[in-house]
């Protein structure tokens, strides 16, 4: 089996914050990662990043820029101050960038090569894919309720004058 992550042609692609405000074009093959250390678990509120490792000059931010927490002596958490979407990692002493695969536009193709902060790893997460499972439309069905309007900047690049009422309307 080939791996999509490296044979992917990933100058141009894309990613960008919840809302919209916050977006970047990756020029770079990234190395991708899980990790399952506990300075990760908090970035991210959950149980592992996923990251796709960069230099820091394969970026570009080509809209707004990102907030910084300092998380550690040698690194940075990058963010959207509007809508709190964590975005990336930053080393502060390699000038590395590991943007949160999540925020990619197009996050199958970026296929983790590797796990990492094992010494943290939850135990039940190698159980989750044995249990049951369904889409968002039946959980949101079997609850009764209609399915939610999406107010989240679309899987693209979008005109600065983009609002997320405007969207929902176009789908």
């Amino acid at each position: 089996m080939t791996n999509p992550s490296a044979e992917a042609d990933w100058r141009g692609v894309t990613g960008g914050c919840q809302c919209g405000a916050v977006r970047y074009r990756l020029d770079a093959k990234p190395h991708v990662t899980v990790c399952h250390c506990r300075m990760c678990q908090k970035a991210v509120g959950g149980p592992f990043a996923v990251l796709a490792a960069v230099a820091g000059s394969a970026v570009t931010w080509t809209r707004g820029t990102p907030s910084r927490f300092r998380s550690s002596d040698s690194g940075e958490r990058w963010f959207c101050s509007d809508c709190g979407t964590p975005l990336a990692f930053a080393d502060l002493e390699d000038g590395g960038l590991e943007l949160m695969v999540g925020s990619l536009d197009a996050p199958a193709q970026a296929v983790p090569v590797e796990a990492t902060g094992m010494e943290a790893r939850l135990s039940w997460v190698a159980q989750v894919p044995a249990l049951p499972s369904r889409s968002t439309e039946a959980t949101v069905a079997s609850a009764g309720r209609r399915p939610p309007t999406s107010y989240q900047h679309p899987d693209h690049d979008t005109s600065e004058g983009w609002s997320a009422g405007a969207s929902s309307a176009k789908g």
